[in-house]
């Protein structure tokens, strides 16, 4: 185990720290929110990211990736929060790709894998179906028949969902929904018949899609997977997303703690600096206590995602509830004490705290995960 990161590594947090600081600052997101953007992020710049082999950080060079592993994801996941940056990277690099390459026919991987690589096509996870993180709790019916399966139900939402050029769709072929069992997932091009696609603009100015599917037909050949068996591929790629994530949210909580610092050091009351007050001194030092923490955590997770270890699950679900803890404390802490200003929107500290709102929900709150980590250490 090693919570530090090799020359490669460190290379590339540098190189992404400047793109994004660059290319995909603030203001970026503020224009894609206040120009309504049909597309929700940069059509360009996502390409020259795919050109520097980001899209295909997980894949193998038979498809075109770079094969660098999860811990080389999180430095550029950590480094998007920072500037809170717009991009498919959740929904098709850290969701999508890894569900074709873990359970994908040869064929599919084929076809699909090395266009994600080349960011030529946008995949989305279809799978929340309540306000709430229950990923067994599907009820999206898949009913087979003489031409392939019939999908009727609906899901939310969707990350990236209204502008994906195909979906993987959770559906329920069998069982109840909260059973386990009886989960498959069908690969649903975007334009299919029957599939209506209504997109909701949230909090954090992200994207997001409410789908409807009403008789959705597809072939055969469109099952990702085995039948009803899709369970325990979905919740392992579900971990890497949450520990991608939490990398995510602390790099957010860095730059929210870091700005805030600066803040602290040029806002004046009674004549000197505020961040003279031993009250605010206090609430810093927790500050960095919690980010420090989670950096700590989220790095083993990131390595034991590498190492295929049988701990992910339990990690995934500390990492993702001790970044939700830190992200909650640090945008609050944030946003008061840069007083009065830290609540307009013309200073970008609130925007901070919009994201965290959104991403401590994705993938299951701190409570979801608490709860979780109980239950898969036996208590």
């Amino acid at each position: 185990m090693s919570l530090l990161l090799n020359e490669e590594q460190t290379l590339l947090k540098d190189y992404t720290h400047s793109f994004f600081g660059e290319k995909l600052p603030i203001s970026a997101l503020r224009a894609l929110r206040d120009g309504k953007n049909e597309t929700g992020f940069d059509r360009d710049l996502w390409r020259q990211m795919a050109e520097m082999g980001w899209a295909g950080v997980l894949l193998p060079e038979t498809y075109g990736g770079v094969d660098f592993g999860y811990k080389g994801l999180g430095q550029v996941l950590e480094e998007s929060g920072r500037t809170l940056a717009a991009t498919p990277l959740v929904s098709t690099v850290l969701l999508s790709a890894p569900l074709v390459l873990e359970v994908g026919s040869d064929a599919q991987k084929q076809n699909i894998l090395p266009a994600i690589v080349s960011g030529d096509l946008i995949l989305a996870l279809a799978l929340e179906e309540t306000p709430r993180h229950t990923p067994a709790n599907t009820a999206l019916h898949a009913e087979a028949d003489s031409d392939g399966y019939i999908l009727n139900g609906a899901k939310t939402f969707v990350l990236d969902g209204h502008i994906a050029d195909q979906l993987i769709v959770v559906t329920r072929t069998s069982g109840a929904p909260g059973d386990v069992d009886g989960l498959s997932m069908f690969l649903v091009d975007g334009g299919a018949n029957g599939l209506t696609r209504k997109r909701t603009t949230l909090v954090d100015s992200r994207n997001a899609a409410n789908l409807t599917f009403n008789n959705v037909r597809v072939e055969p050949d469109a099952l990702l997977g085995p039948v009803d068996r899709a369970y325990g591929a979905l919740e392992a790629v579900l971990d890497g997303a949450r520990i991608g994530l939490a990398a995510e949210m602390l790099g957010s909580g860095l730059e929210a703690f870091k700005r805030t610092i600066e803040y602290l050091k040029i806002r004046e009351q009674f004549g000197v600096p505020i961040g003279s007050f031993q009250a605010l001194k206090h609430r810093a030092a927790l500050m960095f206590c919690e980010l420090e923490l989670t950096k700590s955590t989220v790095l083993e997770a990131l390595t034991a995602l590498d190492e295929k270890r049988s701990d992910v699950p339990q990690l995934a679900s500390l990492a993702k509830a001790k970044a939700c803890e830190m992200i909650e404390l640090v945008t609050n802490e944030a946003v008061q004490m840069h007083g009065g200003i830290g609540m307009t929107d013309e200073e970008e500290i609130g925007f901070f705290m919009k994201r965290a709102r959104v991403a401590q929900q994705t993938f299951g709150d701190a409570g979801f995960h608490r709860d979780r980590y109980a239950t898969l250490m036996g208590f």
